[in-house]
């Protein structure tokens, strides 16, 4: 299982996780971010510096 930095991260900021299997990754990290109660993330598959992955990142707070 991949460590996720939900922790460490502010909204309006995300983290890409380099792999093969970007399902496994996404429903794994998605699975995690809810273990923390975060319900404004959302993930993009996609390829950063020639490696296929995927893109976690937290929605900004909404203006309002």
């Amino acid at each position: 299982m991949t460590r996720y930095p939900w922790k460490q991260l502010k909204r309006g900021y995300g983290f890409f996780i380099p792999c093969l299997d970007t399902e496994a990754v996404k429903r794994d990290g998605l699975q995690d971010a809810l273990r923390h109660r975060l319900l404004y993330v959302k993930t993009a598959t996609g390829i950063k510096d020639g490696r296929i992955g995927v893109l976690f990142f937290l929605l900004p707070p909404s203006r309002g």
